[in-house]
């Protein structure tokens, strides 16, 4: 009897933990089927119904099939132009912003260089990734509209150059940017660029501290240049972290949506030219259009697994395992 007390007290006394772990990990499981795997069931479901509003009517949802799929695409709107809009945008700001990230990830770990202050200028370079697309919109769009800072500049160096030249000031036209397809592009491109290279510098950073100092130093040794020791040992080392980068930009570039639609006022001007794929979804569910809303959500979704995968599969070919 004794020792039957013992053990039920040992077993009291001996807590179980094997099953604590399922109870940390839950929150992220119902956090992610609440908020993610619900509203994307959900898109695809609309995605094949008739379902809008009119006024305070509303229609549906009526299941259609892939009606909403084919309505898109014959509409008068070319949603290969508003996907061609944000690849282009998107391109613009990326290709500066991986050129420049990947130059200051070599020289912030760069032993040889030990440059002074590195701690202030990681700080300076990712604080722009702290400010809101929002504010750096409207930051824009007063800086660069015709009576902004950036015409007056302009119109004051002209008019002091044409007085020396002629003796005479002649009154100059503001610059309208956003009247211009090529600069609109660019406003939307630089600030794009400005606002990740920062995220994407802490990134490469990581990287390139992963890989092993002592490479660096038989590379050196046995005579390499830094461009040689960049291009033969760092970028095929860092190869993986680039690819991941890429592939996150891609996939934030598709959905470019909150610069263009204020600095455009959600027009896309000039003539659709800044229109990006998500400013047409917005359309949509402004209007309560939910079944081509949800057409469009799914083709943004196989597109972007599609690309991301391509990407993948290319650049990777060498790191996987073959037979």
């Amino acid at each position: 009897m004794k020792n039957d007390v013992k053990k039920s007290a040992n077993r009291k006394h001996n807590i179980q933990y094997d099953n604590w772990g399922y109870v940390f990990i839950a929150p992220f499981f119902v956090i992610y089927i609440i908020f993610s795997l619900i509203p994307l069931l959900t898109t695809f479901i609309f995605s094949l119904f008739e379902y809008y509003r009119v006024g305070l009517l509303t229609v549906g949802p009526t299941f259609i099939g892939l009606e909403n799929f084919k309505a898109i695409f014959t509409a008068g709107d070319s949603l290969g132009k508003y996907f061609l809009n944000t690849l282009i945008m998107w391109a613009m700001g990326f290709v500066p912003q991986i050129i420049i990230s990947l130059l200051l990830a070599v020289w912030f770990t760069n032993t040889e260089l030990n440059l002074k202050g590195q701690g202030f200028f990681k700080t300076v370079i990712y604080m722009p990734n702290l400010i809101m697309a929002a504010t750096f919109a409207m930051l824009f769009f007063t800086l660069f509209s015709p009576n902004g800072p950036v015409n007056g500049m302009i119109r004051s160096i002209v008019d002091k150059t044409n007085e020396a030249a002629i003796g005479v000031q002649k009154p100059m036209e503001p610059i309208r940017f956003f009247s211009s397809t090529a600069w609109t592009r660019t406003l939307v491109a630089t600030m794009n660029f400005l606002m990740w290279y920062g995220n994407t510098t802490i990134l490469l950073m990581a990287g390139v501290m992963g890989i092993d100092n002592s490479l660096f130093e038989a590379a050196r040794i046995d005579g390499a240049s830094p461009s040689q020791v960049f291009f033969k040992v760092t970028m095929p080392l860092l190869l993986p972290i680039f690819v991941y980068v890429f592939i996150t930009s891609l996939i934030g570039g598709i959905q470019m949506f909150d610069v263009p639609q204020i600095l455009t006022n959600s027009a896309g001007t000039p003539d659709r030219t800044t229109m990006t794929i998500i400013m047409k979804l917005n359309n949509h569910l402004q209007s309560k259009n939910y079944g081509p809303a949800g057409a469009i959500s799914v083709l943004l979704f196989v597109v972007t697994g599609v690309l991301s995968g391509l990407v993948y599969k290319i650049t990777m070919s060498k790191y996987q395992n073959k037979r």
